[in-house]
């Protein structure tokens, strides 16, 4: 058996099933192949083979053996609806839903909101020959909202140096469990890899910077809607942050609370601010909360 790596886990949660923990530990795998891998053999708990229904028991050890991966797929233009708030010459202006990858990665190579793109502007398959052109920053894909795209180099350049700098302004609302105090605040903690789970983050010493502001907009029972702005832009920074302080994002299956009636996590990126590359006018976009986060704050009101 050919391995291309190896990734060790140490269960946290017990009873979970294999594939389900596995899933979301490594969340650049999709579910379905997983339970591939495990069924062909690549995955051992405690050195024993298994299959994806098994429930885990806490620090049982998985040893995932990744296998070589396929040749690269070719970025391909697919037929997914794309919600698009602003277009000019270089840049695109998009409403991601929940639910959509940004790029082809391992496990879910196609269905990409890239490749929704490349049939909306087939032009931005010159920018490099990776899986990501013109994509400048990303969001998880259980998070809904807003993403600026690069339709030439050029225009990639410009807003990648807005972002290193922190020129770029990005909001986001969020639901965390609690009664969040103080009603406006910063949360200053360095975050670098889980010393247990490297597929995770975690607040830890020695960390890269990371500095996220917030306000509350309002409580709603046991839970506050919150509204958070990113001085940095760490991996997973706003999940990791606010489970750390004790009040973790509602429907977050890593870091956060599970809610019976919220099949995603609540975090929706609503505005998105930067200077339009050529031009250097700057620009504010904002989006609406998707209708089934509505229907959570409706419910718990």
């Amino acid at each position: 058996m050919e391995i291309a790596r190896t990734i060790h886990l140490v269960v946290e949660e017990a009873n979970l099933r294999l594939d389900r923990y596995i899933s979301q530990s490594c969340q650049e795998f999709s579910r379905s192949y997983i339970q591939k891998l495990i069924e062909e053999g690549y995955v051992t708990v405690n050195g024993q083979g298994t299959k994806p229904s098994l429930r885990l028991k806490s620090d049982d050890v998985i040893v995932i053996n990744l296998p070589p991966p396929s040749p690269s797929p070719t970025l391909a233009p697919e037929s997914i609806p794309l919600s698009l708030v602003y277009e000019n010459g270089d840049i695109l202006v998009i409403d991601k839903p929940a639910g959509i990858t940004v790029h082809p990665a391992p496990g879910h190579p196609y269905h990409t909101l890239v490749n929704a793109i490349l049939a909306h502007c087939p032009e931005i398959s010159a920018i490099d020959d990776s899986l990501r052109p013109g994509i400048v920053h990303r969001l998880d894909k259980d998070t809904s909202g807003l993403m600026v795209v690069a339709k030439n180099k050029a225009a990639q350049l410009d807003l990648s140096a807005q972002l290193k700098k922190r020129q770029m302004m990005k909001r986001y609302l969020i639901l965390v469990r609690g009664h969040l105090t103080p009603e406006e605040g910063t949360i200053e903690a360095p975050i670098g890899r889980h010393p247990k789970n490297r597929k995770r983050m975690a607040v830890v010493p020695g960390g890269r910077e990371a500095c996220t502001l917030y306000r509350v907009v309002r409580y709603l029972g046991d839970y506050t809607l919150v509204e958070v702005t990113l001085a940095t832009g760490r991996t997973h920074q706003i999940r990791v942050h606010f489970s750390a302080i004790g009040h973790p994002v509602a429907g977050d299956a890593v870091y956060g609370v599970r809610l019976p009636y919220l099949g995603r996590q609540f975090l929706h990126a609503c505005f998105l601010g930067f200077r339009l590359p050529q031009t250097e006018e700057y620009a504010e976009f904002r989006s609406e909360l998707p209708a089934e986060l509505k229907q959570v704050l409706e419910r718990l009101s």
